[in-house]
């Protein structure tokens, strides 16, 4: 049974690869005879295997796994397309350079817009995963470090591949199974690049400039189609008929020269002015403090002044060290893999001006403190004590064993994901916005439950009564 599992996994995988051969841009191979170069070939092996395999697997899944993992095959697809036109062409303008991206571009935002549309879907893990981790295809824009940018794409999945991994490690090995195939694929994807396209995308020496006809069809977007094009212009305007006012041009024409011909006769039509109303003969009209009437002054933009010198932002090491009782996590920049192990009972952790990094703290520990960071991720066991969030924009807490307490200060967006072991945590906030707690049903997946903002306080006659208002839920 076993043998013939793994045989049908194998003509899953090279049908796979056949189909994504013969998608969009599978067929345009490279040169007249059909072969392609080593780096193309290269990257089929990609399609061909982890990508395959991912695809096979999101087929099992279905529903909404199966449609998004189509939306990124179109995504490899446009890819593989751009790499056979670097291959064959040399570097284009940044122009032209913006023409190739845009398919690999469409097909990214694509991804990014279902997951936005099924934020309600029982597999938003699944979808969010993918989000969160599809724009490393954009590697092939950066230079000329674009290896680390897709490790950082993919640490970005984790948080919520992890999320899949604990839903689903003791129900169905194949979510298990979908996770390895999809984590692989970046994997895979920062080896190829190592080894072809070390400093960005490798064009080709001879040949042609890349011109924008050679990029590949973008991915159909399924909306209305354009528009027909405009009509002729209008017919030009006919001065020699009458005008809707009911007189002709000509006889205007008319009247203006039977004015210019009254020549001194003209001035009688004009009012007369009295000596007293005339300044040279009455002096005292001048030392009046009339106003002088100005007409409106035209707008103009604010005149460009030069900007003063901004002071040199001040860039400090990142730390991690544990100092003392203290674990100390400073000055973190796009780190996931921030992992603090071996914790005893009596030691603190103090995360301080981190951004866009993921923190797991693993054993029991006394408490936690998160000052002054930024899409911060935070993933703990237990904490004895207590867990801070001060001064903080838009960060996730994960519990994933027990918490007696949890504070929000001057924090604009939390999410907090409680375990079924720490429903009891008391959760206390203050001048915070955009709470929101998450609690785990039986099924394995979460609620969220929006945290009051606003309250309403009012004198029952021997102390103030304050209540959230119905307005914050």
């Amino acid at each position: 049974m076993a043998e013939l599992v793994s045989l049908v996994q194998r003509l899953e995988v090279a049908v796979g690869r056949l189909e994504s051969m013969s998608g969009p841009g599978g067929s345009a191979g490279g040169s007249a005879g059909g072969a392609v170069c080593a780096y193309v070939e290269a990257f089929d092996e990609i399609v061909g295997g982890p990508v395959a395999q991912y695809l096979s697997l999101s087929q099992q899944i279905g529903g909404d796994v199966q449609k998004h993992a189509e939306m990124v095959k179109q995504g490899f697809s446009s890819q593989r397309q751009l790499l056979i036109t670097a291959s064959t062409s040399q570097k284009p303008s940044d122009t032209v350079m913006t023409s190739l991206l845009q398919p690999v571009s469409k097909a990214i935002q694509q991804v990014q817009s279902f997951r936005e549309q099924n934020r309600s879907s029982p597999l938003f893990n699944h979808l969010s995963a993918v989000s969160e981790s599809v724009p490393a295809l954009g590697w092939v824009a950066m230079a000329p470090k674009p290896c680390p940018y897709v490790k950082e794409m993919q640490d970005a999945a984790m948080f919520y591949t992890n999320r899949v991994l604990k839903d689903y490690k003791e129900k169905d090995k194949k979510h298990v199974d979908w996770v390895k195939a999809y984590i692989n694929i970046w994997t895979e994807l920062q080896n190829y690049i190592k080894q072809h396209h070390t400093t960005g995308l490798t064009w080709s020496k001879s040949g042609p400039v890349a011109s924008a006809s050679a990029a590949p069809p973008s991915a159909p977007a399924g909306g209305c189609p354009p528009p027909p094009p405009p009509g002729p212009p209008p017919p030009p305007m006919d001065l020699s008929g009458p005008s809707g006012g009911g007189d002709s041009t000509a006889d205007k024409r008319n009247e203006l020269f039977a004015s210019i011909n009254k020549g001194s006769d003209i001035t009688k039509g004009l009012k007369h002015v009295s000596d007293d109303q005339k300044t040279h003969k009455n002096p005292n009209l001048r030392t009046q403090g009339a106003p002088v009437r100005t007409g409106p002054k035209p707008f103009s933009s604010p005149s460009a002044r030069p900007a003063a010198a901004a002071p040199p932002t001040r860039t400090l090491p990142p730390v991690l060290e544990l100092d003392g009782k203290k674990w100390k996590v400073e000055n973190q920049e796009g780190v996931q893999d921030l992992v603090i192990q071996n914790t005893e009972l009596k030691q603190v952790v103090y995360a301080f001006k981190c951004n866009k990094s993921t923190l797991q703290v693993k054993g029991k520990i006394n408490s936690i403190t998160v000052d002054n960071c930024k899409k911060m991720g935070l993933v703990f066991d237990d904490v004895v004590g207590i867990v801070e969030i001060i001064n903080c924009k838009d960060v996730k807490v994960q519990v994933m064993g027990k918490v007696p307490t949890i504070s929000i200060n001057k924090t604009d967006g939390c999410h907090v994901y409680l375990s079924s072991d720490s429903l009891s945590c008391e959760i206390i906030s203050a001048k915070s916005s955009e709470m929101n707690v998450l609690v785990p049903n039986k099924d394995g997946e979460f609620t969220e439950i929006p945290v009051p903002e606003q309250f309403k306080t009012v004198w029952d006659g021997k102390k103030l009564v304050t209540t959230a208002t119905e307005i914050a839920g």
